[in-house]
Order: structure tokens, then C-alpha cells, then sequence
């Protein structure tokens, strides 16, 4: 339930309807259009959100629906029920292109089972029927018009007609011949006049051309006869005419009786239609805003990320300016927000952006906030907004205030959400503070939700202490003097009067004159919210800072846990294969002894044999002898340049240079970087680097950071396997160090732009984008800048 019923226009309501009848095709789905309103069954709420949902996911997703054409075929079907009457070729082609429709619709939607129930649920129980078309096409071809073999006497008249034509043109050719040769014929060639061919004979000569004078010319020098002979011909023709028209309207009423049985489905397939064109133009609303559908919820509660007043967006839209966007909660906790500050500081909208995006759940509307958003459903909606004086009612501004008040109180509860614009003004402050206080007190024990705005700080002390109830604040730039529009709840706000006054060139001697007049503890409250305000706005920005300074520090940190676990594993590698080459080693030494002491035995310990066994073991010795690693250093003059390897004087480990600068090297140990000084390195040759190193090093880094393009082309493909192939590219410009690069991704209808946007908010190492130049792309290409 609204009230007052000026609500609707007051927050809007109606001018958001005019916005979605102007995407209708149909009259009738503008007749749904004026018909939505305020529900609160959840059950409903919820079946046309999910509906308008859907097809707000065919407009950007899939494949457009085949919707060609929309008539009024409710008044067509109740035309052919009455009996005796017939339906005019027009109609009749109207109530086919319908059906057209209808049937194309159900079969994509057959085609796509499953995968948008609340669309399906339109047309559910709803059969094709065939036989309506097969009627009709009998009778009509395609551009609507009755078929010459309509029926057997219809296909007669038609040849009779054609053959009567034909003998009367032949015959009034010969006589236009004649007449030529015999100089009677004015200027000009044979003409139509009432709607017989004549022709234009001199006015001296008109009596030796027997006929009939239909027309003269203004100056009367020529006349247009209709010659004798083909008087009878083109009277015969008139004949066939109408006998024609008779059966084409026979065969129209037989038609009509053909159909008349199925008017009931006729009146079925109406009604779908009409709510297909309704949720169509809902959806194509919901895009132009960018809106989403919000967590629908049975309790009555409020959860608001990042939304925007739609109107307000569709204005900016068009001046190019961004929409703050609004964030706030109404709980069992906070069930009212009282919300103050400067004047032209946003409270107003941001009052009427709560009003307006609850309406607009409660009527099936998607809305512009975050999809995390959550929307409770209320029972009633009371609004206080703007001047509702009236000379005929004999009501002052105030006492309408007061009369909306007395309703509130009485009829307000749980399910309740009250939205009151400047409470308490019209009057005396020393008197309307107290009134809108004991409302307010009332208000909040009927344990009612609200969002109400005011400048009285006796609201703000009562709000301060009361359960329930919760300060909000319009953020002020005290540097600047100007407004930011942001909503911050937990304390109120100044309303930067002073501040405002002096920023507009009152004169410093009226202020403070100003100053001098409120009273000491007035002064000291406004003076302690400015300077809370100064010191929150600190506290943000210190956070902000501390914020950047932590991501880093975590970044920094899983660096160096990558950098480790891969030493971790390249040491638990080469202990492993040398456990392995040990006991190889170990093996085949036993062996060698085996054979060795076999042999001995087998000769006898043969003086010249032994020395033999002796010098072959030491030989075997020999091969398994570990020498010390020598890497090959170069002349110390040499200088270190991108691309050669290094060896770390303090760990022994290789790395390859990427970068130079001064006296700090960018290294890569792998896929890991890193950055080291100068004199903790020494370089060695490439010979001296092992091929496993070379291997697992940067070669393949660098042939990839040298091929890499900063340029990706996204232009047809579809949403999924656009963003994933972005998402690899992204990766690969991060990993190589890249400032920027370039998205082609085409005009169209924009949605591919808006997706690849949206994705690429969300990471933070993005800075900015914007549109390359009008004359090399403009929209059609985005520009990515990373931090």
C-alpha cells in the first residue's frame, strides 16, 4: 500500500514507466506499462524479476528473439466471435504475422529448454496451432492480399476481368490510332478520368469520335471521351468488379467462420504476446540503466551497493557526468536512518534513491545497484515529500505535513517504510523540533524502517541515543566548501551554513554577526561535527594509504614464498639424483671389488696380475673422482649487458639480466624476478651455464616479452570466450611489465565494451581506461592503463 498516491509521482515512479512504454512496440504492452504497481506478494515480486532478469540475459548473451510483429488481435478475436460478421484481408494478415510471432518465440524458447524457466512459464499449457495459418494461407499469399484461386468463381472473375481488360485496351488503341491519324487528338496520350481509360480529343473535333464526355480540360480547347465501343467493355469490367468483391467477402466470412472456434486461443496467444512485449521492454529499461536484480528478500530489510537514481543516470548519461553511487543498510538493527548535512549536499536524492528503488522492486523492476544488493519486501510505503499545500482543502504547508504525520503514526508497523523529506520544518524550530521528535519516538517504537532527512540537532541527539535509530551524514569538503554526495552512516551531520555563506561571498561581518546570534552550545555542536568530519576524512585517507602500502607488502611477500619453494625444490632435486648417481656408484664399485678379489683368487695373487687389478681399480677411481665446479669467469672489465648471466657471489645460483639500472640488476630466476645490486654479482660466460638452468631460465621469458603484442583483439567473439582469452593476456602484460595496452572490441550495441570493463575493474592493478581517439576507433577500442 502507497500513500499518498502522489508517491509514485513525486518519487518518480511515473517517469520511469514513460521511459519503459517508450520500448514497447505495442499499445498493449503500454497498457501493462500503466497497470504496474506497488506489490508485496513475494511469490509475484520474485516471478517478475526473474522474468525480466532473463531476457536482459538474451539481450546480452544470446541470440536476439524473433519478434517481427505485434497487433492488437484481442480486438480482432472479439470482432470474428460475433456471429455474421467477417474479418477485412487486413485483419486477417494481422492475426497471421501475430501467429508468426508467437510460433517463432515458442520455438526458440523450446529450442533453449531449461535454460530461462520464468520466460517458459509464459507460454506454459500454451499449444501451436497450425490449422490457424493453414486457413490463412490458403486464402491470403504473402503480402496479405486474397489469393486469385482463392476459390474456383473467384480464379473465373479473375480471367474473365483480365480478358474484358485486354479487348477493351486492344479496342481503344485502335480507336486512339485512328484518331491520331486523323489529327482530333490533343496533346498527350490516353488518360483516366472517373475511373474509365478516355481519350483527349481536340474540343472542335469531339463530335466525330462517338462516346461518352466525362471531363473537359480548364481551358476547354480539350475533351476526355470514352469511346462508344468500349463503353459496353469497361461497363462489363465494372460488372466483374463487384461480383469479385462479393466473393472475396464470402470467402472472408467463411474464413471468419473458420476461425471462430479458436478465438479463445486467439485470445491466449494475445495475452502472451502482450506480456512478452511487458518484460521486453523491461529488460531493454534495465540495460540502459545498468541494472541488475538484487537478492530478493522475505523479511524487511534493506542492503543498498553502489546504487544510483535511475533518472539521475540517464541525465548524466546524456551530459557525460558520473553518479555517485549510494551504499546503506536499514536492519532490526538500524531500522532508521536519519540523515543530515548542508543544503544541495545530496540528502534529498539520496532519500528519494531508497524510495524509488524499493518501488521499483515491489512493481518487478530490476534496479542500477551492486547484484550483492539485498531488497526486503514491505508491506507499506509512506512518503513526505516536497509541498503539499492546498487552497482548496484550506491546508498551509505545515498542517499538510501534520495530517501526513497523524496517518504515519496511526496506520505505520513492522512492515512499514516511511520516507520523510526535511522533518519538522513549516514552522517555528522551537516548536516543530519537539513535534518531529515526538513522531519520530512514535515512529520507532511501532519498530517502523525509514530514511528521513533533517537539519535539527534535537533529532540528531534523540537518534544518537535511541535503539534503532541511526545518524547518517552527506559528506562535506571542508578544504574546497563543496559537497561530495557520499552517504556516511554512524554520525551526523553539519549543515556547513557558515561555511556555505562564506564560500558564496557573504561578508565576513554578517557571519559573524550570524555567529553571535545562535547559541553557545549550538555553536560548539556545529563546530565539533566539522572538525569530526576533518578528522574522519584524515583517518580514510590514512587507512587508504596504509591499505596500498600493505597490498604491497603481501605481494612482496608471495614473491619471496615462490622464490623459496623453488629453491626448496631444486635442492630436494639435485640431493635426490645424487643419492641416486651415489649409489650407482656405490654398486658398482662393490662389483668391481667382487670381480677383482675373484680374479686375484683365480691367479693366485700373481705379482704382475694384482699390480693389473690394481691400476684398473684405480682407474675406475678416477672416473667417479668429484672434481669442484669452475665457473668460467670473464675479464673483470667487461661490462654486464641485458641478456647475459650472472652468478650470485653469496649463493652460487645462475640468473639472467632482464634490466639495468645504475647500479641495481633486474634478474630472473626462472619465472621469478628479482632485483639485486651490481657488486653482489660477477657474470660468466654463457658456455659455463648448464643446459638444465638454460632450460628452466628466461630464454623463453624473453622470446615472449619480445613477441608480445600490446594490442588484443576481442571483436566476435562471444562474452565467456572474450573475458578468458583477456584474462591470459592480462596476466601475460602484467608478468612482462607492460604500462599499458590496447582492447579492440568493437561498437555494436556495446555490450562486449561494458563486459570487458566491468571484468577489468576489478583488478587493482588496473589505473584507468578510457576510448582511443574518435578518429582511430573511439569507443569501438578501450585503452588499459596499469599502475
Amino acid at each position: 500500500m502507497l500513500y499518498p498516491q502522489s508517491s509514485l509521482q513525486k518519487l518518480g515512479f511515473e517517469e520511469i514507466k514513460n521511459a519503459i512504454k517508450g520500448f514497447c512496440i505495442s499499445e498493449m504492452g503500454q497498457g501493462m506499462v500503466d497497470k504496474m504497481q506497488f506489490m508485496s506478494n513475494y511469490d509475484h515480486i520474485n516471478k517478475f524479476l526473474r522474468q525480466t532478469s532473463e531476457f536482459k540475459n538474451i539481450l546480452e548473451n544470446d541470440q536476439p528473439l524473433p519478434i517481427q510483429s505485434f497487433f492488437d488481435i484481442k480486438r480482432l478475436a472479439e470482432k470474428a466471435r460475433i456471429e455474421g460478421t467477417f474479418l477485412s484481408e487486413e485483419e486477417v494478415f494481422q492475426i497471421y504475422s501475430s501467429l508468426k510471432t508467437v510460433f517463432a518465440v515458442i520455438r526458440y524458447f523450446e529450442e533453449r529448454s531449461g535454460l530461462y524457466p520464468n520466460l517458459e512459464a509464459l507460454f506454459e499449457h500454451l499449444p501451436i496451432e497450425k490449422n490457424i495459418l493453414k486457413y490463412i494461407e490458403a486464402v491470403l499469399d504473402v503480402k496479405g492480399k486474397i489469393k486469385p484461386n482463392a476459390s474456383r468463381l473467384l480464379a473465373d472473375i479473375f480471367a474473365a476481368i483480365t480478358k474484358a481488360e485486354q479487348e477493351a485496351r486492344k479496342k481503344i488503341d485502335q480507336i486512339f490510332k485512328n484518331a491520331q491519324q486523323n489529327n482530333w487528338v490533343a496533346d498527350g496520350s490516353l488518360t483516366v478520368r472517373e475511373g474509365r481509360i478516355c481519350i483527349p480529343i481536340l474540343a472542335e473535333n469531339k463530335r466525330k469520335l462517338k462516346g461518352f464526355v466525362h471531363d473537359e480540360s480548364s481551358s476547354g480547347q480539350t475533351v476526355y471521351i470514352e469511346p462508344e465501343e468500349v463503353f459496353s467493355l469497361n461497363n462489363q469490367i465494372r460488372d466483374l468488379e463487384f461480383e469479385k468483391r462479393r466473393e472475396i467477402i464470402r470467402i472472408l466470412t467463411e474464413l471468419t467462420n473458420q476461425l471462430r472456434p479458436y478465438v479463445p486461443l486467439l485470445l491466449s496467444y494475445h495475452g502472451f504476446l502482450t506480456k512478452l512485449d511487458f518484460v521486453r521492454a523491461k529488460a531493454l529499461f534495465a540495460q540502459q540503466i545498468e541494472a541488475e536484480m538484487p537478492i530478493l528478500l522475505q523479511d524487511t530489510r534493506l542492503k543498498l551497493i553502489n546504487a544510483k537514481h535511475p533518472l539521475l543516470l540517464l541525465n548524466h548519461k546524456e551530459s557525460g557526468k558520473a553518479v555517485v553511487p549510494l551504499n546503506m543498510h536499514l536492519d532490526h538493527q538500524v531500522r532508521i536512518l536519519l540523515v543530515s548535512g548542508p543544503n544541495a549536499g545530496g540528502k534529498s536524492v539520496a532519500m528519494k534513491t531508497v524510495g524509488l528503488l524499493q518501488l521499483m522492486v515491489q512493481s518487478g523492476l530490476l534496479i542500477p545497484a551492486a547484484a550483492e544488493s539485498e531488497v526486503g519486501i514491505f508491506k507499506q510505503l509512506f512518503a513526505d515529500i516536497g509541498d503539499d499545500q492546498s487552497i482548496e482543502s484550506d491546508l498551509s504547508t505545515y498542517s499538510a505535513h501534520l495530517s501526513k504525520m497523524k496517518y504515519f503514526t496511526e496506520h505505520a508497523n513492522g512492515k512499514t517504510l516511511v520516507l520523510i523529506d526535511e522533518f519538522g520544518t513549516g514552522t517555528d524550530p522551537l516548536f516543530g523540533g519537539p513535534i518531529a521528535e515526538a513522531v519520530l519516538e512514535q515512529l520507532n517504537q511501532k519498530k517502523s524502517f525509514g530514511m528521513i532527512t533533517t537539519h535539527y540537532s534535537n533529532l540528531k541527539l534523540y537518534a544518537n541515543s535511541a535503539e534503532g535509530l541511526e545518524n547518517a551524514s552527506m559528506i562535506f569538503d571542508n578544504e574546497h566548501l563543496q559537497p561530495l554526495y557520499m552517504l556516511e552512516m554512524g554520525k551526523p551531520g553539519s549543515s556547513y551554513a557558515f561555511e556555505i555563506a562564506q564560500k558564496i561571498g557573504l561578508s565576513k561581518h554578517l557571519i559573524d554577526l550570524a555567529k553571535s546570534k545562535i547559541s553557545v552550545q549550538q555553536r560548539k555542536v556545529d563546530t565539533l561535527l566539522v572538525d569530526l568530519e576533518r578528522d574522519k576524512k584524515e583517518i580514510l585517507e590514512t587507512r587508504i594509504a596504509l591499505e596500498k602500502q600493505q597490498k604491497k607488502y603481501q605481494s612482496l611477500l608471495a614473491e619471496n614464498e615462490k622464490l623459496k619453494a623453488y629453491y626448496d625444490e631444486n635442492k630436494r632435486n639435485l640431493i635426490r639424483e645424487a643419492k641416486q648417481e651415489a649409489q650407482q656408484i656405490i654398486r658398482n664399485a662393490n662389483k668391481l671389488v667382487e670381480n677383482t678379489i675373484a680374479e686375484i683368487k683365480e691367479s693366485k695373487a700373481d705379482k704382475a696380475k694384482t699390480q693389473s687389478l690394481r691400476a684398473n681399480l684405480q682407474t675406475e677411481l678416477k672416473k667417479n673422482e668429484i672434481k669442484p665446479k669452475v665457473v668460467q669467469k670473464l675479464d673483470d672489465q667487461e661490462e654486464i649487458a641485458i641478456g647475459d648471466w650472472v652468478k650470485m657471489l653469496d649463493s652460487g645460483n645462475l640468473a639472467q639480466v632482464l634490466e639495468i639500472s645504475k647500479d641495481n640488476l633486474i634478474v630472473a630466476f626462472g619465472e621469478l624476478r628479482s632485483v639485486i645490486k651490481k657488486k653482489r654479482v660477477e657474470k660468466v660466460s654463457n658456455k659455463s651455464v648448464p643446459k638444465a638452468v638454460k632450460q628452466f631460465g628466461t630464454s623463453t621469458y624473453t622470446d615472449s616479452a619480445a613477441s608480445f603484442s600490446a594490442e588484443i583483439d576481442l571483436r566476435g567473439k562471444r562474452g565467456e570466450d572474450a573475458l578468458a582469452e583477456l584474462e591470459r593476456y592480462f596476466d601475460r602484460a602484467v608478468m612482462f611489465g607492460f604500462s599499458n595496452f590496447k582492447v579492440i572490441h568493437g561498437k555494436g550495441d556495446g555490450i562486449l565494451r561494458k563486459l570487458i570493463r566491468n571484468y577489468l575493474k576489478n583488478y587493482p592493478q588496473v589505473n584507468k581506461m578510457e576510448d582511443e581517439h574518435a578518429d582511430r576507433g573511439g569507443d569501438g577500442i578501450t585503452y588499459v592503463y596499469l599502475k
